[in-house]
């Protein structure tokens, strides 16, 4: 049965690594019909709005995109679109897995975590006003509810996923209250799934303990703003954001897209690394029950790293964004052919 999925393109790099990531999808065997749209600063110049309603209505009925980096301007223009389209759709899970490739030299080449990071409020509501000219207040909003259905979902996701422990992450010794509340709304969830460790870490100790043991996590649960800072600090871990997948999922759909940014500064040059889409698509495949295409597609990528012939500028290397595409597609259609002689 085809699934149809929504394509948002996005910004800078992001038509050159969408279009590596559909090849290698459609060379997975993985039956898929793309709905294209686009938003952000395009949608902007196109449509007047950064969020067309074309765009949410597709996603809605398709319940899944695949999507883009989108440009956000830093201290003025439009609001995150990113943030926008998270709180349109309730998506709520922000799932970043922490994987290590073959071969990609970095400090923990075994590393295996996620992160889960709740989406929708903190200090990310962007309740923030000028109280007199030169300060400036802003709001951090957190509630039972959020708290409750973030910890819920990453209890689920590590069980669903044979993990074993569950961290939060908070400043509860400092937030009272906020972080307070965050804590003890998982430990409250917590009491549902005995089988799965559960413990917590303040914010600063978690960072430090990230860098020096990180084999020590398995499943992170934080607010807004930490998971932003620390997912980032993570993919360090394994080698930059280039390699880093990630998806937005709630009630109404799921956006699966690379963590990266738009990197205007190399935009048309075809020298971005589409790791992260790629295995953003992974995540995509799984999600939407095509299990033996994303395995397929996991595996080729792979393959391509632990070969190590084709490497993007970012790793050292000087393979063009669609001759790494290229290569893990010939690693596909390989273990398609062994397969067929096997059978």
């Amino acid at each position: 049965m085809t699934k149809k999925v929504t394509l948002i393109p996005g910004d800078g790099i992001g038509p050159e690594i969408i279009a590596s990531a559909v090849r290698v999808v459609e060379a997975s065997g993985a039956k898929i019909e793309w709905e294209t749209h686009v938003i952000g600063a395009q949608a902007l110049e196109k449509f007047g709005t950064t969020l067309p309603e074309s765009a949410i209505e597709s996603i809605k009925k398709n319940k899944v995109a695949l999507k883009g980096p989108l440009t956000t301007p830093v201290g003025k223009g439009f609001t995150s679109v990113n943030v926008t389209l998270r709180k349109t759709l309730d998506l709520y899970a922000n799932v970043r897995p922490i994987k290590a490739l073959p071969n990609v030299p970095c400090r923990y080449p075994e590393l295996d975590l996620v992160i889960i990071r709740e989406n929708t409020e903190d200090l990310y509501s962007g309740l923030e006003h000028v109280v007199v000219p030169g300060v400036v207040e802003s709001l951090k909003i957190i509630t039972e509810k959020a708290s409750t259905r973030i910890a819920r979902y990453a209890f689920e996701y590590a069980r669903s996923n044979k993990r074993k422990k569950v961290t939060a992450i908070h400043k509860a010794n400092i937030m009272k209250l906020s972080d307070g509340l965050f804590l003890s709304c998982f430990y409250k969830v917590a009491k549902d799934f005995p089988e799965i460790e559960a413990d917590d870490k303040i914010i600063d100790n978690a960072c430090m303990q990230l860098v020096m043991h990180p084999e020590q996590f398995d499943v992170l649960v934080l607010e807004n703003l930490y998971g932003d800072i620390v997912s980032d600090l993570c993919a360090g871990l394994i080698g930059g954001l280039g390699l880093a997948p990630g998806a937005n999922i709630g009630e109404l759909g799921a956006v699966f897209e690379a963590v990266h940014g738009s990197a205007p500064d190399i935009a048309g040059q075809g020298i971005a690394n589409p790791t992260a889409i790629m295995m953003s698509a992974v995540m995509m495949l799984h999600h939407i029950g095509e299990h033996k295409a994303a395995e397929r597609l996991e595996n080729a990528i792979f393959e391509v790293y632990r070969e190590g012939k084709f490497r993007t500028k970012d790793l050292g290397g000087n393979a063009k964004t669609a001759e790494f595409a290229d290569a893990v597609i010939a690693k596909l259609k390989a273990a398609s052919s062994k397969a067929a002689t096997d059978a």
